[in-house]
């Protein structure tokens, strides 16, 4: 029956899952299980020749650690360095001093920072820079993380310098111009609806329409540069440079817009940094240099 295949294909993800969210086995031994069941279910099942699977896995092995691994190796080491030598914290700094309403602060840094670096590292990366970013400037770790998981929904179709339309199209066979400009035809749709209802997760619909203004120039900005690029350039920049337009276009909308209250959460004060960046004013061409070196950075490293 048609099911059953698909079921025994299942099988590498149901362990997978079963063993991490289940048993709480560490991370690494569960895709080491699942990396084997899916061997396993290839031979027995599917009568793969023993060597053929072999190869594929060595070949699955050797992609992983060349064209995923390396780039977010990349991205934790150029986040190191930003920590060690406080370039972060002036980032943190500077989008404090640039608002201090918490559904703006999410919108630049959830959904526009976060699909900056998807972009440049891909996988895990957003969440957990983007996340230590959001829990510097005062946001819950749990709010954090759940805000950048939805945020990051958008972009990650182009994550790791496009590295799932590349695997898309080296699986399928299609041409990849052609399935990264229908991408970018579907897909600019979701950059106006997920920053609404990122700001809607966080607080209720009369403080989310009071904001709309500022949702609509991330959302815009995001989804034009999105769909300009994959239909018109290349697959590799589509997320870097749309985070990087959003960034530049949200912040030069909020010299000149801004929301009639300010709206922060009621279990905590504004962190340190920004009382302090409030007396002395932000430095907000350190960001800029910082978010240009790291892009620049990431990707040297993942075209090497």
């Amino acid at each position: 029956m048609a099911f059953q295949p698909s079921l025994v294909a299942a099988l590498p993800i149901l362990v997978l899952f079963g063993l991490l969210a289940g048993l709480k086995v560490k991370p690494h031994l569960c895709a080491i299980a699942g990396a084997f069941t899916a061997a396993l279910v290839a031979v027995v099942f599917f009568e793969m020749p023993v060597a053929l699977a072999a190869i594929s896995f060595g070949y699955g092995v050797a992609f992983g650690l060349l064209k995923i691994a390396w780039i977010v190796l990349a991205a934790v080491f150029l986040y190191d360095i930003s920590v060690e030598t406080g370039q972060f914290e002036i980032m943190k700094e500077s989008i404090a001093g640039i608002t201090a309403d918490r559904r703006l602060q999410v919108l630049l840094v959830a959904f526009c920072f976060g699909a900056f670096i998807e972009g440049a590292a891909g996988f895990g990366a957003p969440v957990a820079i983007a996340g230590a970013f959001m829990i510097g400037l005062g946001f819950r770790p749990f709010h954090a993380a759940a805000l950048n998981l939805i945020a990051n929904t958008a972009p990650v179709a182009w994550g790791a310098i496009g590295t799932p339309v590349h695997t898309l199209a080296a699986v399928c066979g299609l041409p990849e111009s052609d399935l990264n400009a229908m991408i970018g035809r579907i897909l600019p749709f979701t950059a106006v609806i997920v920053p609404f209802w990122l700001v809607r997760t966080m607080v209720g619909w009369s403080e989310t329409f009071e904001v709309l203004p500022a949702i609509l120039v991330v959302g815009l900005s995001f989804g034009f540069t999105q769909f300009f690029w994959s239909n018109h350039v290349d697959s590799n920049l589509v997320d870097i440079v749309a985070g990087a337009v959003s960034i530049v276009a949200t912040v030069a909308f909020l010299h000149f817009w801004k929301p009639k209250k300010v709206w922060r959460f009621d279990f905590r004060q504004p962190p340190p940094s920004q009382t302090k960046l409030e007396e002395n004013g932000p430095r907000r061409s350190s960001t800029a240099m910082a978010v240009i070196m790291t892009g620049s950075g990431l990707i040297r490293s993942a075209r090497c």
